[in-house]
């Protein structure tokens, strides 16, 4: 058993890292169902359930310092690929398609969570509004409400269970659907001209050749970290309530410095993808640390009340679809850009034509955008259901 914080946070990294080899050097298809994050989150619960590590004082703090400072570094990073001036390009109608996309999610998790309230824990509306932000942006903006509402380690399980199991069915299902994109422009009216249009218009550009890779690295992680640190300091001074604490204030300022660094030449350094994904992961893994499968106890429930929310969204969206004379694609990547992220709306995309992945990649970089102040939003609707002042 460990017991010095030092080696709590090395084992974290070991299993993370070997984990991300195995998926790097090996064919196996789990990894095409259950992304890495997800099987890293699982198999760092299953280490905490058999007590590798001791949950003492020391360890609580190394756990609320890494995470409390590194996740709003992620953020910071994580939003410096958002540049808002070439998101605008997609044009009028994909970004309003983004929006009802966004709009049906937050609507079908306040109907799941009315339904099934009753067969909840006392606090799942946090563990609602967590999965919210991950389906308005992602992973990342599920762990910034996580730590913005003080959700219980334990709950996360549901939360990550949810996004992986009906998220892959949805992914699914949406592949499935592209061979009728045809019948279903034809039954909304749509002009699908409009993104071959929007898809030549987009540019992708390199910024990162013949760059010092240390020094990117490194000025990028030092900006990150005080970014961190200021808004944390910020936050310190600013009003809070029940509900909208200082954390919630230190996510959203560094939000905004996200979105402003993305219009500036940091956004050009390389590193910032790599960066955020390495903290990322140890994010997850120290939040799976403090948790166990013991506490599992009604996953049904929550995967089926995942299920609701992506059938309330998808009506909806086929609805709108036909009243905006939407096609297909634009519908189906506006959601997985939601619900998927970057890593699938490109997928989703390239089963139209290779020539629509940068429509993929814009979209779902505004879901990082939203994702957090959306998830906030929600949570604060389904907390007023649960009675929650």
């Amino acid at each position: 058993m460990l017991s010095d914080p030092f080696s709590y946070i090395a084992s974290l990294l070991f299993i993370a890292g070997v984990l991300k080899a195995v998926e790097v050097h090996s064919r196996w298809r789990l990894f095409s169902v259950l992304p890495a994050i997800v099987l890293l989150y699982f198999l760092v619960m299953v280490a905490s359930t058999l007590g590798l590590w001791e949950k003492s004082a020391d360890m609580s703090n190394a756990y609320k310092v890494m995470r409390n400072n590194l996740l709003p570094a992620m953020i910071f990073l994580m939003l410096l690929q958002a540049d808002m001036r070439k998101i605008i390009q997609l044009g009028p109608r994909m970004l309003v398609a983004f929006l009802c996309a966004a709009l049906t999610i937050g609507v079908g998790f306040i109907v799941s969570f009315s339904l099934f309230q009753s067969q909840l824990a006392a606090d799942a509306w946090k563990t609602f509004a967590a999965l919210c932000g991950s389906w308005m942006g992602g992973t990342g903006n599920m762990a910034a409400i996580q730590l913005a509402l003080n959700v219980p380690d334990s709950s996360m399980g549901y939360t990550l269970l949810i996004d992986s199991i009906d998220y892959a069915m949805w992914v699914m299902f949406l592949l499935a659907l592209v061979p009728f994109a045809g019948r279903f422009a034809a039954w909304t009216g749509a002009d699908t001209q409009a993104i071959e249009k929007v898809s030549k218009g987009l540019t992708q550009e390199n910024n990162h050749q013949e760059q010092d890779k240390t020094f990117s690295l490194l000025f990028l992680l030092g900006v990150a970290l005080t970014v961190s640190a200021v808004s944390q300091y910020i936050a310190g001074w600013l009003p809070v309530s029940a509900y909208f604490t200082t954390t919630a204030w230190t996510v959203l300022l560094v939000t905004v410095f996200g979105v402003v660094g993305a219009m500036s030449p940091l956004s050009r350094l390389f590193g910032a993808v790599e960066l955020s994904n390495l903290m990322l992961y140890l994010i997850i893994a120290l939040i799976a640390s403090r948790a166990d499968f013991a506490e599992l106890t009604q996953a049904p429930v929550y995967i089926i009340a995942g299920l609701v929310i992506l059938a309330v969204h998808g009506s909806l969206m086929v609805l709108l679809a036909k009243l905006f004379k939407f096609d297909l694609f634009t519908m189906g990547i506006a959601s997985l850009a939601n619900i998927g992220g970057v890593a699938s709306a490109p997928i989703l995309a390239a089963a139209y034509s290779r020539a629509l992945i940068p429509v993929g990649v814009l979209m779902a970089m505004l879901g990082y955008i939203i994702g957090t102040a959306g998830g906030l939003l929600v949570g604060r609707i389904l907390a007023a259901i649960a009675g929650v002042q």
